[in-house]
Formats: structure tokens, C-alpha cells, sequence
């Protein structure tokens, strides 16, 4: 009997951008298989998203960079595809899905890409219908994409990749923005999924801890970007943090009172309010689309509040797209934007963060990783008193997580007051004071880290996960 040909095979690869004087991938040997299922590890700014991207031929093809080796997909010199021609065997879904999107609406942007694939229209009605079915997404057919949260457009992408049929499936982090319970069943699904379609599964993925055992191998990257090993993969357990002691002083820095969103007359917060206090780490959890991200954009001032009150600190606010803050050429000038740090604490912000190799590189060019920390050291470096992370722990490895957590404890004890919204519920009991839930717009009074993680009910209702506490998970999306 033959032996297929690999999906892919690498033979001494190299990847270097032409503003960079060493190779993002430095000579890569590998071969991956039909039906294997692959996570690639490593470092942030290792080169894990752009041994990606020359996976699906987005590089060297839609950018400048320079490609040394060989690359066959499916048997074939990766330069003898006609453009567009291998994306109809391999899919791909991005750490950012707004860059995937073209249209207005879910049944749209799924339509838009059955007609890239030449699907007869009589057929798209009934592939359209299954892909909403399978992915769970049945009841926002017609919503406007851009109007969804982080955790939503990730599972929109997802849908849109998998409608295509593909032989491979090609993953960016795509658990970084997904609530806990949302990507245990994820996972439950996608393997169900490559059960039943025998697909090829490679992801590129830090929170190993919530896909149990689903990967056969791992290729791990060096910070040089060369394959560090390759092996049979090994469950990983949730990373150790340790508890950070209360800094919480009685001083109110920040309040809000009753504030509440409408958009297009549905309430995206529903009388939400929370005082801060000084050297206050407060923790904001719930499961997607809750308005955790809406809120932290009303606090400071972004979104245009309908009712309440905001009063003490001017806060300042990291987003889920860092890109959003970048207003300078190199990194080292964005933490030295707002003057309010010596260059000394920059150079060390630039150090603690693992920034000083890229210091002077463009914010815009890095990794999804390096970009989140990026902005959070310019925030940092702002020295405000009230902070805002959204998601601060996406995209970040053990190292950096160590960092963050460092340097928001160094913060509360100076006396800032700091609000982390997160989906890491390690990160969240090791940071936290106090946590609030959300949950259809609705913001709870402040809960002990403790109170809620002793709570199987309150981890369930605001899907939730806690491994030391809760083993069990729905299924939805089967």
C-alpha cells in the first residue's frame, strides 16, 4: 500500500524580513503528515506565527521577506501554486480575525468565501446552514461582525476556515481570546471534527493546559527560530504562579455609578458600577459577548456612555488590539512616549518585558506577543494610577506571564489600582484582590478570589474553568 505524501515538508528553511538582519526561521526540517495533529510552541517572538504564514504561503508571497530552502505542499513546489490555489486544500485562522474579515454580517462573510471557492449558489444555503449548526453560531446569522466580542469573531473565522472543507487546518492562538469553558469545548469539537474529516490539525498555541491530550506531536522553536525539538506531545498542566499579597489601601482612586450602553437598542451594560482603591488589583471575568471589553472602554472614556457617572483618576487602558495605542517608529519610543518615565525605567521596563531585542524595531512589526507587551509598558511607563488591561495574559508564554505578573505587583504596591480583565483563570487567582463577574451586560459586586473558585455554580454560570475545582464542561458546540 503507498504511503500519501506529507501535507507539508521542510527541508532547511530559513525566513528573514528584509529589515532584519537575522533570519526569523533559521533552518527548519520538518514534515507534517495527513491526519496528524501539531502545535507549535516556543517563546513570544520566536517565529511561530511566520512558520505559519510560509505554511499557507502568506510568506514570502504577500510580503517582502526572504525564503531560503525548499517547501512542498501536498508533493508540489510551493511556487508552483497559482495564487489562492492551495488555500483550497489548507485554512487558516488568524491570532487577529478582523483581518480575515471582508464582510458586514456572519451569513455574508460565509457566503463571501464559498464564492471565492466557486461554490454553486444552489449549494451554499445547505453548507452555510451545517457550518452555523457545527460551530454553534445558528442564532447570529445575521449579526454585523464587528459588533461582537474578541472571543465571538475567533469563533466566526473558525466557522469561516472550516466551511471550506479543508484537508489542514492552520491555527493561531486560537484560544487567546475564547472564555475558559468556550475553549475546553472548542477543543472537544475540533476533535470530534478531525475524527470525523480526517484533517490535518496545526495550531500554534501557548494555554496547552486546555487542550488536554487532543495533540499527537510538538514542535517546539528556540529564540533564534530554530526547531528546538520534536516529539511526541506530552500533556501540559496549568503554569504555577504564586499568590500575590494584598496591597489594598482605603483610599477610593476610581468609581463608577450605574453606567450603562445602548447600541442599536441592545444594552451592552446594563447599571454597572465598581469602586477602585488604591493598590487594588481587581479582576473582571465572564464568558464572551458579556461586555467585559465594552466596560473597560466606557471607564476610560472611549465608548459614549447613555447613564452614570465616572469620577477620580483619568484612567489609562491597554486593549485586545494593542495596535490601537502605537504612535511611535520603535518600541523604545513608544515607552518613552509619554515622558513620564526617565530613560533608565524605560530601559528597564524594556529589559523586565524581554522588549530590548526588538527595542528598535517598528511596534507594527512584531509579534502579537511582543505587540500586548509593548503597550503595556508604555502604559506603565505613563505612570497612571488606574489601569485598564484587556487581556494582558493573550498570546504570552510562561516567561512573560512571570513578567506581568511582577510588574502589576510592583505597580499595586506603588499604590496604582489596576483592573485585569482575563480568561486565565490562573493568572486571575494568583493577581487578584477581588473579581467581579459579568454576564449579559451585568457587573457583579466584588467577589474573594476564593468565594468564586469554591463555586462550581458561579464558575458554570459565567463559563468559567478552574481545574483545581471543576473537571466537568458542556459540549455545545457538538
Amino acid at each position: 500500500m503507498s504511503v500519501p505524501n506529507p501535507i507539508y515538508q521542510l527541508d532547511d528553511v530559513s525566513f528573514r524580513f528584509p529589515e532584519s538582519a537575522q533570519p526569523t526561521l533559521h533552518s527548519i526540517t520538518l514534515a507534517i503528515h495527513p491526519q496528524e495533529r501539531v502545535v507549535i510552541t516556543g517563546p513570544s517572538g520566536c517565529g511561530k506565527s511566520t512558520l505559519l504564514y510560509v505554511l499557507n504561503r502568506l510568506y514570502p508571497h504577500n510580503c517582502d521577506g526572504e525564503v531560503s530552502g525548499n517547501v512542498r505542499i501536498f508533493g508540489r513546489a510551493s511556487q508552483e501554486y497559482e495564487p489562492g490555489e492551495a488555500n483550497r486544500k489548507v485554512a487558516t485562522v488568524f491570532q487577529d480575525p478582523d483581518s480575515q474579515f471582508c464582510m458586514p454580517t456572519v451569513e455574508e462573510e460565509l457566503a463571501f468565501t464559498l464564492e471565492n471557492l466557486q461554490v454553486p449558489r444552489e449549494e451554499m444555503p445547505k453548507r452555510i446552514d451545517r457550518i452555523l449548526r457545527m460551530t454553534g453560531l445558528d442564532n447570529m446569522r445575521d449579526g454585523v461582525i464587528q459588533t461582537f466580542s474578541g472571543g465571538m469573531k475567533q469563533r466566526i473565522a473558525t466557522a469561516c476556515a472550516l466551511i471550506m472543507e479543508p484537508d489542514c487546518l492552520l491555527l493561531d492562538e486560537p484560544l487567546a481570546h475564547l472564555d475558559p469553558l468556550t475553549a475546553k469545548e472548542f477543543v472537544a469539537w475540533l476533535d470530534q471534527l478531525q475524527q470525523e474529516r480526517g484533517l490535518a490539525v496545526v495550531a500554534v498555541e501557548h494555554k496547552l493546559e486546555l487542550w488536554d491530550e487532543f495533540f499527537d506531536r510538538e514542535i517546539s522553536l528556540s529564540e533564534n527560530g530554530a526547531i528546538l525539538k520534536d516529539q511526541a506531545y506530552t500533556k501540559w498542566n496549568a503554569p504555577f504562579l504564586p499568590k500575590r499579597e494584598t496591597a489594598k489601601q482605603p483610599k477610593v482612586l476610581f468609581e463608577a455609578k450605574d453606567v450603562s450602553i445602548i447600541q442599536a437598542s441592545k444594552s451592552l451594560l446594563r447599571g454597572a458600577g465598581l469602586q477602585l482603591y488604591a493598590g487594588e488589583v481587581m479582576v473582571i471575568a465572564g464568558p464572551n459577548g458579556s461586555g467585559k471589553s465594552t466596560l473597560l472602554k466606557a471607564l476610560c472614556g472611549i465608548m459614549k456612555r447613555d447613564s452614570g457617572t465616572i469620577s477620580g483618576e483619568f484612567a489609562g487602558f491597554v486593549p485586545q488590539s494593542p495596535e490601537q495605542l502605537f504612535l511611535s517608529k520603535t518600541v523604545e519610543e513608544e515607552l518613552s512616549y509619554s515622558g513620564n518615565s526617565s530613560s533608565h525605567d524605560v530601559k528597564n521596563l524594556l529589559e523586565a518585558l524581554s522588549l530590548e531585542p526588538i527595542a528598535h524595531a517598528h511596534p507594527f512589526s512584531v509579534s502579537h506577543g511582543q505587540k500586548r507587551r509593548v503597550a503595556i509598558g508604555a502604559m506603565l511607563a505613563d505612570r497612571r494610577q488606574v489601569l485598564l488591561l484587556d487581556e494582558p495574559t493573550a498570546g504570552q508564554d510562561l516567561k512573560a506571564l512571570r513578567e506581568l505578573h511582577h510588574q502589576i505587583t510592583c505597580r499595586a504596591q506603588d499604590g496604582c489600582a489596576l483592573v485585569v480583565v482575563t480568561h486565565d483563570m490562573n493568572f486571575a487567582m494568583s493577581i487578584a484582590d477581588t473579581i467581579c463577574l459579568m454576564r449579559d451586560g451585568r457587573l457583579s459586586d466584588p467577589l474573594e478570589p476564593q468565594e468564586l473558585f469554591s463555586s462550581p455554580a458561579l464558575l458554570a454560570e459565567h463559563r468559567l474553568y478552574w481545574p483545581e475545582k471543576e473537571k466537568c464542561y458542556a459540549t455545545s458546540f457538538t
